[in-house]
């Protein structure tokens, strides 16, 4: 069982780093375009403050965060986007100080919940360590995003087991997603953490293997990167087909990026 306690402080952590990217950017720079197309940095940090104050509901307010998704079921496709710039359009200084008292006030909602319950969200209800890995991945990944905006290269840290740990798990999402059957046997993933640590999911026989840097993986099933730019190796057709439809995130199959986009 994930220590939930531990998990919680990583997530804090997480944010916090992103916090220093952020903070003291002027508003020019707030309106820099990210590799997420139609997105700026203000958009970026718009998304995350929006879905910290949704898991917030959803772990205190559960009929506020039913009437949250009857409204999103009405735009299924397009009310991220939209949320994301309603609330990008904010001074920075407004929308950092909301988001700053979004997620700690989620983060201490979190820590709070009683054990065994679960979570209502947009896919099936979450435990409150998934929900707390989920908001890790999501913040390291637009994290991304900021930091390509700025030209600037973050530091791998042992938080990415958790990133690599949903892309993991998030497997069979993605076939489905794509509208394919997932393979039945299990893959094996073999990472490399930044520490030099190793990283291991799935049967140590298993036929179909991925091996990789973790910081690489985590790109990949984040689609931040594009897979020819990144050190991953395969074994077998399925794990290899895997690489090119990998997504940690809900939603729709995302649009990834261009090969050599970041080179």
């Amino acid at each position: 069982m994930a220590n939930v306690g531990a998990l919680l402080d990583d997530l804090c952590a997480e944010g916090d780093e992103l916090d220093e990217l952020v903070t003291g950017l002027d508003e020019a720079r707030w309106a820099l375009a990210t590799p997420a197309e139609g997105w700026t940095i203000a958009h970026q940090i718009a998304h995350l403050a929006w879905t910290d104050d949704v898991a917030l509901l959803s772990a205190t307010d559960p009929d506020g965060f039913a009437a949250v998704v009857e409204k999103a079921m009405r735009d299924p496709f397009g009310f991220v986007d939209a949320a994301a710039a309603e609330r990008a359009r904010a001074r920075p200084a407004d929308l950092l100080s909301t988001w700053r008292l979004g997620r700690a006030r989620l983060a201490e909602a979190l820590r709070g919940v009683e054990d065994g319950r679960k979570l209502a969200w947009f896919g099936p209800p979450m435990s409150v360590a998934s929900m707390a890995t989920a908001r890790l991945m999501e913040t390291w990944a637009h994290g991304q995003d900021v930091a390509d905006a700025l030209g600037v290269t973050r530091a791998p840290t042992a938080r990415l087991r958790h990133v690599a740990h949903i892309g993991v798990r998030t497997r069979d999402f993605a076939y489905a997603t794509h509208g394919q059957n997932p393979p039945a046997e299990e893959f094996r993933v073999e990472l490399v953490g930044p520490g030099g640590e190793a990283w291991e999911w799935g049967p140590a026989e298993a036929a179909q293997r991925i091996s990789a840097p973790a910081l690489d993986f985590c790109l990949l099933v984040t689609q931040r990167r594009h897979p020819d730019d990144l050190a991953i190796e395969t074994t077998g057709e399925d794990a290899a087909h895997w690489l090119t439809i990998a997504q940690a995130f809900a939603g729709a199959p995302g649009k990834g990026r261009k090969a050599g986009q970041h080179s």
